[in-house]
């Protein structure tokens, strides 16, 4: 009898164990959605805005990029593969990785009226599928409020 517990509470504590690592979510998915709340947050008064600001996580480099670019140009514009990279599908969405040391800390993608915010840029550098912002650049960024939406515009 003792055994039958003791497999039942065993199997009983994998389930839990499995269901919570299901349920738990990533450090990029977590950052991207405490970077939308940041940016949603924004006072209806400011016009520009430090991009350092409102990311609430480290990051030391952010790539912005290109419509239609193939998912294998984007691993290997960032150095690494992870399964949750998506490819554009029109040139009015957003697809934006932030890494701190070569790691992805955040990733933003789709339409802005789905995000209710936008990020661009085009100071630092650019390849020929990404722009690609530092920490070290001009990280102000102009704020404009359109049909309910935050865009981000950094130019």
């Amino acid at each position: 009898m003792k055994t039958k517990k003791a497999i039942v509470v065993v199997t009983g504590l994998l389930c839990v164990v499995a269901l919570i690592s299901l349920l738990k979510k990533d450090l990029w998915e977590v950052n991207s959605e405490l970077l939308r709340e940041e940016i949603l947050s924004i006072d209806q008064s400011v016009e520009t805005i430090n991009l350092l600001d409102v990311t609430p996580f480290e990051w030391d480099v952010a790539y912005s990029f290109d419509p239609y670019t193939p998912k294998e140009k984007i691993y290997s514009t960032i150095g690494y593969k992870w399964q949750n990279i998506k490819e554009t599908v029109s040139e009015g969405m957003n697809q934006l990785v932030f890494l701190k040391d070569g790691k992805v800390v955040c990733y933003l993608y789709g339409y802005p009226t789905n995000n209710g915010y936008s990020i661009s840029f085009t100071t630092g550098n650019h390849t020929d599928v990404a722009s690609i912002l530092s920490v070290r650049n001009d990280l102000d960024f102009q704020i404009i409020r359109s049909d309910g939406i935050i865009y981000l515009r950094n130019y």
